[in-house]
């Protein structure tokens, strides 16, 4: 299951770095306030979902449930979480529960391409997640 993860990685790190260049990182997006997201990449159990409503973020990141909140500038593409908190069930794909969680954290930008959301921290893409 680790390999797979870090796998995944890998590949959206490497997508990123070939993708850097005709995204819009930094640039003004459209407003993404009231939209339900699911993780794009293929993982074992459930998919993490992300919910985005008036200034908070809520979802399921695989196993968990989840909350917090997000401050959103669509003119700058800026996307910031704090006091992300979770359930603490048991589960078997917590490693990618806490990888998905800890991009979240990260992730300070966000560009939108019809019904794809990806975040990023500064020009490095963390991940991408398919408009439900």
């Amino acid at each position: 299951m680790k390999n797979i993860f870090l796998a995944l990685f890998a590949v959206a790190t490497f997508a990123s770095c070939s993708t850097m260049s005709s995204s819009k990182v930094g640039g003004a997006q459209a407003n993404i306030s009231n939209t339900h997201w699911t993780l794009a990449d293929n993982v074992k159990g459930k998919k993490p979902t992300l919910n985005i409503e008036a200034g908070k973020i809520t979802g399921n990141a695989g196993c968990n449930n989840y909350f917090g909140e997000l401050s959103l500038d669509p003119t700058a593409g800026n996307f910031m979480t704090k006091n992300v908190g979770a359930t603490k069930m048991a589960c078997d794909n917590l490693q990618v529960e806490n990888q998905f969680l800890s991009m979240l954290n990260e992730a300070n930008k966000y560009v939108v391409s019809g019904n794809t959301l990806e975040l990023y921290k500064g020009n490095l893409l963390l991940m991408k997640l398919n408009k439900l």
